[in-house]
């Protein structure tokens, strides 16, 4: 298993996919933190704080981590080499579970440089450290669980087609109605009875619960629960094949 994780990540890192991903992440990120006169102009805000990150950045991911992952088992059959991928002495588990991390650590390579945006304020701030390092590292924890969340979904939608656009598409479509889909089902007046239970669906709702800085393991348990769905649907997509 990680001989194959780590040809899927020299795969990501030797074409342009994971280099552009992350440029422009961080390039999206800092026009609206820094340069664009917004709301999320952290200059503009009069205090030191680094929310409009993780305000912006799941949106970002929305798009972003599809691309990533649109090529993981759609390439694979369009090329032909699922089959010899499937022969292997793995098991249909460790093959999805190889994917998903490979696109993982690319989510995480494109956080690593954001701290800087961190230091940046930390440095900004009057006096110097003036800003919630405990609500950070939360929202950072909580952004790691979402993009793990989208890389589990975009490796489902990938493997449903052999069409890379076609994936791409379905990834975003699914990972939007995760993210936000259930909360907009709740406010409709005929859920209103069960708007509690929508809620507790939502990805934006767990995402905003871990931003607090409050690291609840109800949340926790809800992307883990979440991720696990999605990969356990990937390999049933994929043992489909031999029947």
């Amino acid at each position: 298993m990680y001989a194959l994780l780590q040809k899927e990540i020299k795969s990501f890192l030797s074409s342009l996919i994971g280099y552009v991903v992350i440029t422009v992440f961080l390039l999206v990120l800092g026009l609206f933190m820094w340069v664009f006169q917004a709301d999320s102009n952290v200059l503009h805000n009069g205090y030191a704080n680094i929310n409009p990150l993780f305000e912006i950045a799941p949106w970002v991911f929305l798009f972003l981590v599809p691309a990533i992952t649109m090529r993981s088992f759609a390439e694979e059959r369009k090329t032909g080499t699922i089959e010899l991928l499937l022969t292997r002495p793995l098991r249909d588990m460790q093959i999805v579970f190889a994917k998903f991390m490979a696109g993982f650590i690319l989510v995480i390579f494109s956080l690593l440089p954001t701290l800087v945006y961190f230091f940046s304020v930390y440095q900004l701030g009057n006096p110097v450290g003036n800003i919630d390092t405990g609500g950070m590292w939360g929202s950072y924890i909580g952004l790691l669980f979402l993009g793990g969340a989208f890389v589990s979904i975009g490796i489902f939608a990938s493997s449903l087609s052999d069409n890379q656009i076609i994936s791409f598409v379905m990834a975003v479509a699914f990972c939007a109605f995760c993210y936000i889909g259930f909360d907009n089902l709740a406010s409709l007046e005929i859920f209103k009875k069960s708007d509690s239970f929508l809620l507790s669906l939502s990805i934006n709702t767990h995402y905003v619960s871990m931003s607090r800085g409050v690291i609840d393991t109800r949340d926790m348990l809800y992307f883990i629960s979440l991720i696990a769905i999605f990969l356990v649907g990937t390999r049933t997509v994929l043992e489909s094949r031999k029947w």
